[in-house]
Protein backbone atom coordinates (compact mmCIF):
# COMPACT_ATOMS: atom_id res chain seq x y z
CA UNK A 1 0.00 0.00 0.00
CA UNK A 2 1.45 3.50 -1.15
CA UNK A 3 1.75 5.91 1.24
CA UNK A 4 -0.13 9.59 0.97
CA UNK A 5 3.54 10.59 0.98
CA UNK A 6 4.07 8.65 -1.79
CA UNK A 7 0.97 8.90 -3.98
CA UNK A 8 1.66 10.94 -7.49
CA UNK A 9 5.51 10.09 -7.22
CA UNK A 10 7.39 8.69 -9.85
CA UNK A 11 8.08 4.54 -8.27
CA UNK A 12 11.82 2.97 -9.55
CA UNK A 13 12.82 -0.78 -8.95
CA UNK A 14 15.25 -1.45 -5.72
CA UNK A 15 17.38 -4.21 -7.94
CA UNK A 16 18.20 -5.92 -4.37
CA UNK A 17 14.50 -6.22 -3.21
CA UNK A 18 12.71 -6.75 -6.73
CA UNK A 19 10.30 -3.86 -5.33
CA UNK A 20 9.39 -0.60 -6.58
CA UNK A 21 10.13 2.75 -4.66
CA UNK A 22 9.97 6.40 -4.80
CA UNK A 23 12.15 7.71 -7.38
CA UNK A 24 15.04 9.37 -5.20
CA UNK A 25 14.61 13.34 -5.37
CA UNK A 26 18.61 13.57 -6.00
CA UNK A 27 17.96 11.60 -9.16
CA UNK A 28 15.35 13.77 -10.23
CA UNK A 29 17.22 16.78 -9.24
CA UNK A 30 20.34 15.83 -11.68
CA UNK A 31 18.03 15.67 -14.60
CA UNK A 32 19.14 18.52 -16.49
CA UNK A 33 16.41 20.58 -18.31
CA UNK A 34 16.56 20.53 -21.87
CA UNK A 35 14.93 22.53 -24.46
CA UNK A 36 14.94 21.47 -28.08
CA UNK A 37 14.51 23.06 -30.96
CA UNK A 38 12.94 21.29 -33.63
CA UNK A 39 13.00 23.32 -36.85
CA UNK A 40 11.58 21.00 -39.19
CA UNK A 41 10.92 21.87 -42.98
CA UNK A 42 11.90 25.76 -41.85
CA UNK A 43 14.57 28.40 -42.66
CA UNK A 44 16.92 29.40 -45.84
CA UNK A 45 20.46 29.88 -44.69
CA UNK A 46 19.87 33.67 -43.42
CA UNK A 47 16.92 32.97 -41.76
CA UNK A 48 18.57 30.15 -39.36
CA UNK A 49 22.15 32.11 -39.10
CA UNK A 50 19.62 34.60 -37.61
CA UNK A 51 18.24 32.87 -35.34
CA UNK A 52 20.78 30.58 -34.31
CA UNK A 53 23.24 33.15 -33.73
CA UNK A 54 20.60 35.65 -31.41
CA UNK A 55 20.33 32.10 -29.34
CA UNK A 56 23.76 31.35 -29.16
CA UNK A 57 24.71 35.18 -28.12
CA UNK A 58 21.89 35.07 -25.63
CA UNK A 59 23.09 31.81 -23.85
CA UNK A 60 26.46 32.93 -23.59
CA UNK A 61 25.29 36.20 -22.42
CA UNK A 62 23.09 34.74 -19.67
CA UNK A 63 26.11 32.88 -17.99
CA UNK A 64 24.66 30.38 -15.29
CA UNK A 65 20.96 28.94 -16.55
CA UNK A 66 19.16 26.01 -15.53
CA UNK A 67 18.76 24.37 -18.85
CA UNK A 68 19.98 22.68 -21.86
CA UNK A 69 19.18 24.76 -24.79
CA UNK A 70 19.49 23.06 -28.90
CA UNK A 71 18.60 23.52 -32.20
CA UNK A 72 17.81 20.97 -35.10
CA UNK A 73 17.93 22.71 -38.05
CA UNK A 74 17.15 20.78 -41.51
CA UNK A 75 20.47 19.22 -42.94
CA UNK A 76 21.60 21.81 -45.35
CA UNK A 77 21.92 24.52 -42.29
CA UNK A 78 24.11 21.60 -40.55
CA UNK A 79 26.92 23.45 -41.25
CA UNK A 80 27.09 27.13 -41.51
CA UNK A 81 24.34 27.17 -38.23
CA UNK A 82 27.38 24.67 -36.32
CA UNK A 83 30.08 27.30 -37.63
CA UNK A 84 28.03 29.96 -36.34
CA UNK A 85 27.36 28.72 -32.67
CA UNK A 86 30.95 27.33 -32.69
CA UNK A 87 32.38 27.97 -29.06
CA UNK A 88 28.72 28.94 -27.62
CA UNK A 89 26.96 26.39 -25.21
CA UNK A 90 24.12 26.19 -27.82
CA UNK A 91 24.14 22.68 -29.27
CA UNK A 92 23.55 21.28 -32.36
CA UNK A 93 21.44 18.53 -33.71
CA UNK A 94 19.88 16.79 -36.78
CA UNK A 95 16.32 15.47 -37.65
CA UNK A 96 17.17 12.07 -38.53
CA UNK A 97 19.73 9.68 -39.86
CA UNK A 98 20.35 6.45 -41.27
CA UNK A 99 20.97 3.65 -39.98
CA UNK A 100 23.61 2.54 -41.82
CA UNK A 101 27.22 4.56 -41.99
CA UNK A 102 27.38 4.63 -45.90
CA UNK A 103 26.27 3.24 -48.92
CA UNK A 104 23.76 3.59 -51.93
CA UNK A 105 20.82 5.00 -49.95
CA UNK A 106 19.96 8.68 -51.97
CA UNK A 107 18.54 11.12 -49.55
CA UNK A 108 19.95 10.05 -46.64
CA UNK A 109 22.33 11.43 -44.75
CA UNK A 110 24.71 9.14 -42.04
CA UNK A 111 25.24 9.61 -37.81
CA UNK A 112 28.67 10.19 -39.07
CA UNK A 113 28.14 13.20 -41.37
CA UNK A 114 26.08 14.45 -38.47
CA UNK A 115 28.99 14.22 -36.23
CA UNK A 116 30.89 15.57 -38.63
CA UNK A 117 28.76 19.06 -39.23
CA UNK A 118 29.42 19.03 -35.32
CA UNK A 119 26.21 17.38 -33.99
CA UNK A 120 25.76 16.26 -30.76
CA UNK A 121 21.91 15.19 -30.53
CA UNK A 122 19.59 13.80 -33.54
CA UNK A 123 16.05 13.38 -33.30
CA UNK A 124 14.01 10.05 -34.16
CA UNK A 125 10.96 8.53 -34.49
CA UNK A 126 9.29 11.93 -34.99
CA UNK A 127 5.49 11.15 -35.19
CA UNK A 128 6.29 13.31 -38.78
CA UNK A 129 8.74 10.83 -39.52
CA UNK A 130 6.82 7.71 -38.87
CA UNK A 131 3.50 9.18 -40.95
CA UNK A 132 5.08 10.49 -44.02
CA UNK A 133 7.99 7.63 -44.38
CA UNK A 134 6.44 5.04 -42.68
CA UNK A 135 9.22 4.38 -40.29
CA UNK A 136 8.42 1.32 -37.58
CA UNK A 137 9.90 1.12 -34.19
CA UNK A 138 12.10 -1.21 -35.27
CA UNK A 139 13.78 0.76 -38.06
CA UNK A 140 14.09 3.70 -34.80
CA UNK A 141 15.59 1.17 -32.73
CA UNK A 142 18.20 0.34 -35.49
CA UNK A 143 18.95 4.13 -36.15
CA UNK A 144 19.42 5.16 -32.65
CA UNK A 145 21.75 2.43 -32.33
CA UNK A 146 24.06 3.87 -35.26
CA UNK A 147 23.53 7.15 -33.87
CA UNK A 148 24.98 5.81 -30.60
CA UNK A 149 27.76 3.84 -32.21
CA UNK A 150 28.68 7.37 -34.21
CA UNK A 151 28.48 9.57 -30.75
CA UNK A 152 25.47 11.06 -30.89
CA UNK A 153 23.06 11.54 -28.50
CA UNK A 154 19.25 9.96 -29.42
CA UNK A 155 16.22 11.76 -29.16
CA UNK A 156 13.53 8.68 -29.76
CA UNK A 157 10.34 10.97 -29.87
CA UNK A 158 6.70 8.85 -29.00
CA UNK A 159 3.06 10.00 -28.64
CA UNK A 160 -0.28 8.79 -29.50
CA UNK A 161 -3.09 9.63 -31.94
CA UNK A 162 -6.35 11.43 -30.84
CA UNK A 163 -7.85 8.19 -31.65
CA UNK A 164 -5.85 5.88 -29.67
CA UNK A 165 -6.09 8.30 -26.55
CA UNK A 166 -9.95 8.39 -26.96
CA UNK A 167 -10.14 4.43 -26.83
CA UNK A 168 -7.85 4.01 -24.13
CA UNK A 169 -4.71 3.04 -25.61
CA UNK A 170 -2.29 6.14 -25.32
CA UNK A 171 -0.48 3.92 -21.90
CA UNK A 172 -0.60 0.74 -24.14
CA UNK A 173 0.86 2.57 -27.57
CA UNK A 174 3.54 4.77 -25.81
CA UNK A 175 4.55 1.25 -24.25
CA UNK A 176 4.80 -0.71 -27.33
CA UNK A 177 7.14 2.37 -29.11
CA UNK A 178 9.38 2.52 -26.17
CA UNK A 179 10.03 -1.30 -26.35
CA UNK A 180 10.12 -1.30 -29.87
CA UNK A 181 12.51 1.44 -30.66
CA UNK A 182 15.17 1.99 -28.16
CA UNK A 183 18.03 -0.09 -28.92
CA UNK A 184 20.06 -1.98 -26.16
CA UNK A 185 22.66 0.02 -24.66
CA UNK A 186 20.71 2.52 -24.28
CA UNK A 187 21.64 4.65 -21.14
CA UNK A 188 21.03 8.63 -19.79
CA UNK A 189 23.83 9.65 -21.29
CA UNK A 190 23.04 8.93 -25.04
CA UNK A 191 19.14 8.45 -25.00
CA UNK A 192 16.52 11.36 -24.43
CA UNK A 193 12.75 10.31 -24.36
CA UNK A 194 10.34 12.86 -26.27
CA UNK A 195 6.83 12.56 -25.29
CA UNK A 196 4.86 14.44 -28.29
CA UNK A 197 0.65 13.69 -28.46
CA UNK A 198 0.66 13.63 -31.84
CA UNK A 199 -2.88 15.13 -31.41
CA UNK A 200 -1.50 17.96 -29.87
CA UNK A 201 1.81 18.68 -32.48
CA UNK A 202 1.10 22.16 -34.40
CA UNK A 203 -2.41 21.93 -33.51
CA UNK A 204 -2.65 24.44 -30.69
CA UNK A 205 -3.72 22.02 -28.54
CA UNK A 206 -1.83 21.13 -24.99
CA UNK A 207 -2.17 18.22 -22.99
CA UNK A 208 -3.28 18.96 -19.52
CA UNK A 209 -1.09 18.83 -16.88
CA UNK A 210 -2.03 16.06 -15.60
CA UNK A 211 -2.33 14.21 -18.66
CA UNK A 212 1.23 15.18 -18.63
CA UNK A 213 1.96 13.90 -15.65
CA UNK A 214 0.55 10.65 -16.00
CA UNK A 215 2.17 9.73 -19.33
CA UNK A 216 5.45 11.32 -17.43
CA UNK A 217 5.22 9.12 -14.69
CA UNK A 218 3.91 6.20 -16.95
CA UNK A 219 7.38 6.37 -19.45
CA UNK A 220 9.47 6.57 -16.42
CA UNK A 221 8.30 3.22 -14.88
CA UNK A 222 8.49 1.37 -18.52
CA UNK A 223 12.09 2.68 -19.08
CA UNK A 224 13.11 0.25 -15.82
CA UNK A 225 14.38 -2.63 -18.14
CA UNK A 226 14.83 -0.72 -21.56
CA UNK A 227 17.98 1.54 -20.35
CA UNK A 228 20.82 0.88 -17.53
CA UNK A 229 19.99 3.72 -16.08
CA UNK A 230 15.83 4.29 -15.86
CA UNK A 231 15.85 7.49 -13.13
CA UNK A 232 18.29 9.03 -14.95
CA UNK A 233 17.06 9.43 -18.19
CA UNK A 234 15.58 12.87 -19.44
CA UNK A 235 11.25 12.65 -20.36
CA UNK A 236 11.04 15.40 -22.64
CA UNK A 237 7.60 16.87 -23.48
CA UNK A 238 6.51 18.21 -27.15
CA UNK A 239 3.12 19.47 -28.56
CA UNK A 240 2.19 23.23 -29.01
CA UNK A 241 4.42 24.21 -26.03
CA UNK A 242 4.85 28.24 -26.12
CA UNK A 243 5.80 30.95 -23.46
CA UNK A 244 2.32 30.83 -22.30
CA UNK A 245 2.19 27.46 -21.15
CA UNK A 246 5.59 26.58 -20.69
CA UNK A 247 6.56 27.25 -16.61
CA UNK A 248 3.49 25.24 -15.69
CA UNK A 249 4.53 22.41 -18.24
CA UNK A 250 8.04 22.47 -17.05
CA UNK A 251 6.86 22.36 -13.60
CA UNK A 252 5.07 19.15 -14.09
CA UNK A 253 6.85 16.08 -12.51
CA UNK A 254 9.36 13.69 -14.70
CA UNK A 255 9.27 17.02 -17.05
CA UNK A 256 12.94 17.07 -18.23
CA UNK A 257 12.58 19.76 -20.38
CA UNK A 258 10.93 20.44 -24.20
CA UNK A 259 10.81 19.59 -27.41
CA UNK A 260 9.69 22.79 -29.55
CA UNK A 261 7.91 23.00 -33.03
CA UNK A 262 6.84 26.64 -34.17
CA UNK A 263 7.73 28.63 -31.27
CA UNK A 264 11.42 27.58 -31.82
CA UNK A 265 11.61 29.42 -35.26
CA UNK A 266 11.51 32.54 -32.96
CA UNK A 267 14.17 33.33 -30.78
CA UNK A 268 11.80 35.47 -28.55
CA UNK A 269 9.23 32.72 -27.87
CA UNK A 270 12.23 29.88 -27.64
CA UNK A 271 14.17 31.85 -25.15
CA UNK A 272 11.23 32.63 -23.21
CA UNK A 273 10.03 28.91 -22.43
CA UNK A 274 13.77 27.87 -22.03
CA UNK A 275 13.85 30.90 -18.88
CA UNK A 276 10.34 29.11 -17.55
CA UNK A 277 12.74 26.54 -16.45
CA UNK A 278 13.28 26.30 -12.65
Amino acid sequence: MRSLLDRGRTLKTNTRTNKREPEDDNAMAARRKLIAGNWKMNGLKADGLDLASDLAGRLTGAGTVAFDMLVCPPFPLLFPVGDAISGSPLALGAQDCHAKTSGAHTGDVSPAMLTDAGCRYVILGHSERRADHAESDAQVAHKAAAAHKAGLIAIICVGETEAQRDAGQANSVVASQLKGSIPEGATAANTVIAYEPVWAIGTGKTATPDDVKAMHAHIRAELAGKTADPDAVRVLYGGSVKPGNAAELMAVENVDGALVGGAALKADDFWAIATSCR
